[in-house]
């Protein structure tokens, strides 16, 4: 007697980072059984104490991807090297996704959830962007049924890089800080990725993620700054420095070439998302001031008592 789909796990890959924790808690939330890739040297105890079934393995070993994909009904990754750093990175970023493509080519997933990066087809010169482009290449390439989600700059790491913004009143930025552009809330999109796994999507679609319109990071501090009841100011780095220091340090850490790359590409005004498909499969984009407020209060350390698009409260 074979397994009925809906019962089997959702297998989650970078389940012990900040926005793989919360897609294994939205997955929890919708009843679904979860599964995480977790490596050896890794503490895997919060996630067990919730009833998450752990696959010991590591994207770089695709036996053990093969082994941890076995009875599964899909897999979410939101793995990323370029975020955690470290001498693997950019082979995580590679191989281990298309260990991961093959991995779910061989163990006949019904559905693959590709955490992509916005516009990532449109440069080259960014490798992390890039790299999500050929994840999603490799998947298309082996015939497996995924969808590519494609946010753009997670507004809580942006905001926060240099320190809380409400508490220092400052918000730092590298690059112009008028240029318009898109922006998620890690909530919001690990909200999105988990009701991923059953939406209605044709194989192989790539969808932008977003709000309802982009905003510039002086905007962004203006909306934060009404909603704390305090002036937040923008350092902006000037995008000559760096260019200069990509260029420079970049020889000896590619990571700051990358990074350097990423907000000259911000600075084109083209990171912007198309919501059009978002709001189709899932539910309507959020708006820029519902999304703002709720990171405010969350910085504020203060209790949101709206309610997040999708919640279904």
């Amino acid at each position: 007697m074979t397994t009925p789909p809906q019962t089997r796990p959702v297998l989650v890959v970078g389940a012990t980072g900040f926005l793989g924790g919360k897609v294994v808690d939205e997955l929890l939330n919708r009843g679904k059984s979860v599964r995480a890739l977790v490596r050896t040297t890794t503490d895997a105890g919060r996630l067990q104490s919730r009833g998450v079934d752990i696959a010991r393995g590591d994207m770089l070993d695709l036996d053990s991807l093969v082994a941890a994909m076995q009875g599964v009904d899909a897999v979410i990754t939101t793995a990323a090297g370029y975020t955690r750093g470290g001498k693997n990175a950019d082979a995580i970023d590679t191989l281990g996704n298309a260990n991961l493509a093959e991995a779910a080519q061989r163990a006949g997933v019904r559905r693959f959830v590709l955490t992509s990066i916005l516009t990532s087809d449109q440069t080259p010169n960014v490798p992390h962007f890039w790299h999500k482009k050929l994840a999603e290449d490799k998947l298309e390439q082996l015939g497996v049924p995924f969808v590519a989600l494609r946010p753009g700059a997670f507004v809580d790491q942006i905001a926060s890089m240099a320190g809380n913004p409400v508490d220092k009143g400052r918000l730092t930025w590298l690059g112009k800080p008028t240029v318009p552009l898109t922006f998620v809330h890690t909530s919001d999109l690990a909200a999105y990725l988990a009701a991923a796994v059953d939406a209605e999507v044709s194989d192989g679609e790539r969808i932008d993620i977003g709000w309802d319109r982009p905003v510039s990071v002086r905007e962004l501090a203006d909306l934060m700054g009404a909603r704390a009841g305090k002036s937040i100011k923008v350092w902006a780095v000037p995008s000559v420095v760096i260019r200069g220091s990509g260029a420079v340090v970049g020889r000896f850490m590619p990571i700051v070439k990358d990074m350097a790359a990423m907000f000259g590409w911000f600075e084109t005004g083209r990171y912007v998302a198309d919501p059009r498909r978002q709001e189709q499969v899932f539910w309507p984009a959020p708006s820029a001031e519902d999304a703002v407020n709720r990171l405010t209060d969350e910085l504020s350390n203060t209790p949101n008592a709206e309610t997040r698009p999708g919640s279904g409260r």
